[in-house]
C-alpha cells in the first residue's frame, strides 16, 4: 500500500498518493512558487521529490525541515527542461541537499572505453607535442621577469596554446586575449552550451600560463634543464609543465571527449591567466570586468593544485593563506672588528633569535601565537585520517630528506593535520650577510629575515600580520632598532609584494551529493580507486575572491602535480 502523505496549506488541505516516502505534513504557506491557487499541483510536488531524492525518495520531515519559504526558493529550468527550486539565500541546490543521492532526471552516460581512446589519440596527436614546444618558451611571471613585455616570451607561449585551440575544432569555442596596459594578458576561451542543454549555468574553468624562474642549470636533476622538454615513462620534465602549462590543454581535451559523445554540457568558460606565480595581481581585475560576461556560474573547476599520488582522483578542500614581511634588527651605525665588539655587542642575528622564539617554540615548531590557530572541523579530520590511511610513509616519502633526516612526527594523520590546519613558520630568505667566502671578522650592523606564516584556513591575513607586528616590536632587546614589514594582506584579493604574497586562506564549500557522486565514479571508472579529499599546505590566493564573487558555485580543485613533482624547483 502507497504512504499518503499530506501537503496543508492556509487555504486547504490537499492530498496527493504517490509511493515510497515517509507520510507527514508541511506547511507551504501558498507559496508562489510551490503553489497554484493556494495548493502545489502534483506535477511539481511529484517533479520536486524526484529531484531530491532520485530514486528512493527521502522522509518528508527532513523535506520539511529544508523547503521552507522563508528561505526565498525560486525555480529555474534544468536541462532537461523541468523545474528545479534552488534556495538562493543558501545556495543549496534541492536536488542534491546533505545525505540523499543525486539525481539527474536525463543523466547522460559517458562511454569510458571511449572517452580514455580518445584521450590517448589527442595526446599522441598534437597535445604532447604542444606542452612540449610550451616548456620551450621561457615566459617567466612578471615579478621574475620585469622585462616580460619588452621580451615577448609571454606573447610566444600564448601563441602556442592558440595555435593548438585553432586546430582542436571545439564545436563553437570562440577565444579572446584580453590586454590592458601595464597589466598581463588573459586569455578566455568561451564554449557555448551544446544544443540539448537548456539551463544559462556557467562552468568556469581555470588555469595559469607565466612559469617560476629556472633555477640554474646546476640546480636541475642530472639530464634535466628547463626549458628543454624530456619524456621519462609516462613524465614529462620541463619548467611550467605540470605548473600549470597542462591546463589549458586538457580542458580543452576534455571538453572534445564530452562533444565526441554527443553529450549535453552547460556554457563553459576557461581562463587562463598570466600572473599567479606573482600573486594573481591582474586576475581579479579581469574578473570584476567579465562580471555579466560570465554569467551564472554554478561550477569552478581549478587545474593548479594536486594530490598525494597518482592512483585516483584528489580534490584539494583548503588552502592555507600566509602572513608575511621581514623583519630587521640594527644594533651598530656600522659593521665593526668582531674581536672587539664580541662580548660587549649583541648580535644582531642573536637579537633576531630572540624574537624569532617569541614566535616559535624552536624545539617542537609551534607557534605560541593563540590568535593564529583554528579548530579543525570533524569533517576534515575525517578526511585527514582517510588520506593518512591511504598513504602511510607516502605523506613524507614524497620529501627529499637528506640521508638519515626523518619528519618531525611518525604520525601521519598529525603530519597531514600540520600541513594544512596548523600555522607554521619558515625563513625564506636573508639580507645583510655576506656570502661564506667573503665573510670577515666582523660585527654586523644589521641583519634581516624574510618570514613566512602559513595560516589555517578561516584565519584572517591582516589581523594575522598586526599580531606578529605587536609582538616582534615590542619590547626590543638590548634597544635595538627592531622593525617588522608586513606585506599587505589581500584576504584572497591578491596583493603582491616582492613576489611574496600574503592572502588569507579558503575552504571549500562542502560538495553536494550528485558532485560527490559523480566524482567517485570518475575516480573508480579510471582509477580503480576512490576519490580523496585533502588541504593543500600552499595559497591560491583568488580562491577566496571567487567564493566571494560566485557564492552558490561549487568548486573542483584539483592538479596533475603529485609526489616528485618539485613544483618551483627542478623538474617542473
Amino acid at each position: 500500500m502507497r504512504p499518503v502523505y499530506s501537503f496543508q496549506t492556509v487555504a486547504r488541505s490537499t492530498q496527493y498518493q504517490f509511493g515510497r516516502f515517509q507520510p507527514g505534513e508541511y506547511h507551504f504557506d501558498s507559496h508562489p512558487i510551490l503553489s497554484s491557487s493556494g495548493a502545489p499541483t502534483p506535477s511539481k510536488v511529484l517533479l520536486m521529490l524526484a529531484l531530491l531524492g532520485g530514486d528512493t525518495l527521502s522522509p518528508l520531515s527532513f523535506v520539511a525541515d529544508h523547503l521552507n519559504p522563508k528561505f526565498g526558493l525560486s525555480h529555474r529550468k534544468n536541462k532537461c527542461g523541468t523545474e528545479e527550486l534552488l534556495d538562493r539565500a543558501k545556495g543549496l541546490s534541492y536536488r542534491n541537499l546533505a545525505g540523499m543521492p543525486g539525481h539527474n532526471i536525463c543523466r547522460d552516460n559517458m562511454n569510458i572505453e571511449a572517452a580514455k581512446k580518445s584521450i590517448d589519440h589527442q595526446f599522441d596527436h598534437g597535445l604532447l607535442q604542444a606542452l612540449q614546444d610550451f616548456i620551450r618558451v621561457p615566459n617567466q611571471s612578471p615579478n621574475f621577469d620585469s622585462e616580460w613585455e619588452m621580451n615577448g616570451h609571454m606573447d610566444a607561449a600564448m601563441k602556442v596554446i592558440t595555435d593548438w585551440i585553432d586546430v582542436q575544432g571545439v564545436t563553437g569555442l570562440t577565444y579572446q586575449i584580453m590586454r590592458e596596459p601595464k597589466r598581463t594578458p588573459l586569455l578566455l576561451i568561451d564554449i557555448p552550451r551544446s544544443a540539448h542543454y537548456t539551463t544559462d549555468e556557467t562552468v568556469l574553468m581555470y588555469g595559469h600560463m607565466d612559469k617560476q624562474p629556472p633555477l640554474s642549470q646546476d640546480d636541475w636533476a642530472e639530464g634535466l634543464s628547463p626549458y628543454v622538454p624530456v619524456t621519462r615513462g609516462e613524465r614529462l620534465y620541463g619548467r611550467g609543465s605540470a605548473d600549470d602549462g597542462y591546463a589549458v590543454f586538457c580542458s580543452i581535451a576534455a571538453v572534445k571527449v564530452v562533444q565526441q559523445q554527443n553529450l549535453a554540457h552547460p556554457r563553459i568558460i576557461i581562463t587562463i591567466e598570466a600572473c599567479e606565480e606573482s600573486g594573481s595581481a591582474d586576475f581579479p581585475y579581469y574578473m570584476e570586468k567579465l562580471t555579466h560576461f560570465l554569467g551564472d556560474v554554478r561550477l569552478v573547476v581549478c587545474l593548479d593544485t594536486g594530490g598525494g599520488n597518482y592512483d585516483q582522483l584528489w580534490l584539494t578542500t583548503t588552502l592555507r593563506g600566509i602572513a608575511a614581511g621581514t623583519l630587521t634588527v640594527k644594533i651598530l651605525r656600522e659593521g665593526i672588528h668582531s674581536g672587539d665588539a664580541s662580548g660587549v655587542v649583541p648580535s644582531s642575528f642573536r637579537i633576531l633569535r630572540i624574537l624569532l622564539d617569541r614566535m616559535e617554540d624552536s624545539k617542537s615548531g609551534e607557534i605560541l601565537i593563540p590568535e593564529l590557530y583554528q579548530t579543525i572541523p570533524s569533517e576534515r579530520m575525517q578526511q585527514i585520517h582517510a588520506c593518512a590511511e591511504t598513504l602511510r610513509d607516502d605523506v613524507h616519502n614524497k620529501v627529499p630528506f637528506v640521508r638519515g633526516a626523518h619528519p618531525i612526527s611518525g604520525n601521519h594523520s598529525e603530519l597531514l593535520g600540520n600541513r594544512t590546519w596548523k600555522p607554521q613558520l619558515a625563513v625564506t630568505g636573508a639580507d645583510g650577510f655576506p656570502p661564506t667566502a667573503s665573510a670577515g671578522n666582523v660585527m654586523r650592523a644589521e641583519s634581516s629575515l624574510k618570514l613566512s606564516v602559513r595560516l589555517p584556513p578561516g584565519i584572517d591575513a591582516t589581523m594575522a600580520t598586526e599580531k606578529m607586528k605587536e609582538i616582534l616590536e615590542r619590547d626590543p632587546p638590548y634597544g635595538a632598532h627592531v622593525s617588522f614589514h608586513p606585506e599587505n594582506p589581500g584576504n584572497g584579493k591578491c596583493l603582491v609584494v616582492d613576489a611574496i604574497l600574503t592572502s588569507s586562506g579558503w575552504e571549500s564549500p562542502p560538495l553536494t551529493p550528485w558532485l560527490s557522486e559523480s566524482l567517485q565514479k570518475s575516480s573508480r571508472a579510471f582509477y580503480n580507486q576512490p576519490a580523496l579529499l585533502m588541504g593543500c599546505g600552499g595559497a591560491i590566493p583568488f580562491m577566496g575572491m571567487l567564493g566571494q564573487r560566485f557564492p552558490l558555485a561549487e568548486f573542483v580543485v584539483t592538479g596533475s602535480s603529485g609526489p616528485e613533482t618539485n613544483a618551483h624547483g627542478d623538474t617542473f
